[in-house]
């Protein structure tokens, strides 16, 4: 193996962090998932050749149903997993409507920056979690 390269799947994500009167929303992934229970922003796998705020933006439509428009990127955050490697790009939306359904998650909240600490979200999320907490929408 090259040094420095890793034989395990790299998946690259998009996040959505969709905001709303100063909130974010965030979801909890279901049972039988990769990371079940945990809490997340609205977010999955981009397709080949898609951007990360076309897919933040699909992704929020299919996993909630709520319609949002990309602001701006965030930078990636690469993280290390025993089992694969994640590429996470957060992209701050601005919610245009829709009421959140459970069309994809198991629960979901709007949530004020400072609340953030008491959801328990992904070791990969850590980094973003502090940044939002610290400075809120960008």
């Amino acid at each position: 193996m090259i040094p420095g390269k890793s034989d395990k799947p790299t998946l690259h994500i998009a996040l959505a962090l969709i905001w709303k009167d100063a909130q974010l929303l965030v979801t909890q992934r279901p049972q039988g998932v990769h990371l079940a229970g945990f809490w997340e922003f609205p977010g999955g796998k981009c397709h080949a050749g898609e951007a990360a705020p076309a897919c933040a933006e699909r992704e929020a439509f299919e996993e909630v149903a709520v319609v949002c428009r990309a602001l701006g990127v965030r930078s990636a955050i690469r993280h290390e997993y025993p089992e694969r490697i994640v590429l996470l790009e957060p992209v701050d939306c601005a919610w245009q409507s829709g009421a959140p359904r459970r069309l994809a998650v198991a629960d979901f909240a709007w949530v004020g920056p400072a609340e953030l600490a008491r959801y328990e979200f992904p070791p990969a999320n850590a980094a973003l979690i502090r940044d939002i907490m610290a400075g809120g929408q960008k």
